[in-house]
């Protein structure tokens, strides 16, 4: 299986993690700063800067993609309870 390194740069942690795991699964076990409110790509609590690697992430769904143009989120950000990693290396920070 496919693994990706993840860095939450407001914590300074990098960890390596299965192809498929959310950012928001991540964030969670390393202590980032990612707040979030539902889980379910809805609420926008969790709209995450993807600083580089935005490659290395699944395509948002037409529900995220909706919810960050709602949002008026800026270029490479992301749900962290959507964004699935598929490999390679992703640099995060919230907001």
């Amino acid at each position: 299986m496919p693994k990706a390194k993840v860095t939450f740069e407001d914590v300074g942690v990098t960890v390596t993690v299965p192809a498929g795991t959310r950012l928001i699964e991540v964030s969670e076990k390393v202590g980032a700063g990612i707040t979030y409110g539902c889980r379910e790509g809805e609420c926008a609590t969790c709209i995450t800067k993807v600083v580089s690697g935005h490659e290395f992430l699944a395509a948002p769904s037409v529900l995220e993609h909706q919810v960050l143009k709602d949002n008026m989120a800026p270029r490479h950000h992301r749900l962290a309870c959507q964004a699935q990693v598929l490999g390679g290396e992703i640099v995060v920070r919230p907001g």
